[in-house]
């Protein structure tokens, strides 16, 4: 009896150990001694090392003659990835519908299916929904002249109501989103690091854009109709703020951001900040991270499309292979950054 060939026996292990629930349906250990197997979450006391073998498949491990375990019932997890993917087929409708109705409509406790939805997603029913309209709203905005239109069309009762729920999404008002920036008001900075020289630019919300090797004409590009000036003074706090991350990660402020994203970059940008300094994930565990085992290459995307280097840290990101992978602004720099939160 062997383990199966597309499996890290070693790395399976340590996420039993861990009892990591994003491995859930990704492989099976089975115990010779008591003849069971198990998903990686199970909460039973943990056998011997020696005594667990791992499968790719719960079938395969039925095959060799196991049998699943009653505690952790890994034979439910296809159940659980149908009522997910139905569940994401009726939120991708345009009629609203409440927690209630759609734990209803796949065969579940609404607060189970909460849980359910979020470890299999990375975020909330609620949460994807959001997205998913502010997503319309996005193209409604870009494709209709009248804004108001497009806020309807989108799926909103009103404006007020895509106001509030865009807020904090877009950072800025439907018609700046739409007119390339026009009424939003960008201040930029661009200061000397020990990576080299930095460009820090900010809305009133928060910071929009940290990067390297740039100016202000890269702003243009992205919001040609936005008024981009200097900061000055209104940049200072978020400016040396910005300088203390790069220049002592381990101790990094608390700065505000104004980015925008899908559901699926936000659930990928919102792990990567949950990485310690001086540690790595590699692109597979992130994306296993955020319910998506299986989105290896989307979530090495999300990665590269993180518009605020350093404060979201995507650094931390390296290939299984333990190699550095890509970085926007150089692989010397992502090295030299990754070492100095090492020695910290």
């Amino acid at each position: 009896m062997a383990d199966a060939l597309a499996i890290d026996p070693d790395f399976a292990w340590r996420t039993f150990l861990a009892r990591d629930r994003s491995y859930d349906g990704q492989f099976v250990g089975a115990v010779k001694t008591t003849g069971i197997y198990c998903k990686p979450s199970c909460p039973v006391r943990h056998p011997k090392r020696e005594n667990v073998r791992f499968y790719a498949t719960a079938a395969e491990a039925k095959e060799a003659g196991f049998r699943a375990c009653l505690r952790c019932r890994p034979d439910d997890i296809a159940r659980d990835e149908v009522a997910v993917v139905n569940a994401l087929k009726l939120l991708a409708r345009e009629e609203p519908i409440s927690l209630e109705e759609l734990a209803a409509a796949v065969g579940y406790a609404p607060h189970h299916f909460h849980r359910l939805f979020k470890r299999a997603t990375g975020v909330t029913p609620a949460q994807y929904a959001r997205g998913l309209r502010a997503g319309r709203a996005e193209q409604a905005l870009a494709s209709n002249d009248r804004v108001t239109d497009a806020i309807y069309d989108a799926g909103y009762s009103g404006p007020s109501r895509f106001y509030a729920a865009t807020k904090g999404r877009l950072g800025m008002t439907p018609s700046a989103w739409k007119n390339g920036g026009a009424g939003a008001v960008i201040r930029w900075a661009v200061v000397e690091t020990s990576l080299g020289t930095m460009l820090v630019a900010a809305t009133d919300k928060g910071i929009c854009r940290l990067s390297f090797d740039e100016d202000e004409t890269e702003l243009q590009r992205r919001f040609p109709a936005a008024t981009i000036e200097q900061g000055g003074e209104a940049l200072t706090d978020l400016v040396n703020g910005a300088i203390a991350a790069v220049e002592n990660p381990a101790n990094m402020p608390d700065l505000p951001l104004d980015i925008a994203g899908t559901v699926f970059q936000q659930a990928v940008w919102k792990e990567l900040q949950r990485i310690p300094p001086g540690e790595t994930r590699t692109y597979a565990e992130i994306a296993a991270a955020v319910g998506k085992p299986k989105a290896v290459r989307a979530a090495g995307s999300a990665n590269g499309a993180n518009n605020v280097a350093v404060l979201i840290p995507c650094h931390r990101v390296i290939r299984t292979d333990g190699s550095l992978g890509g970085y926007a602004y150089g692989l010397e720099r992502k090295e030299k950054l990754l070492n100095a939160e090492r020695k910290m």
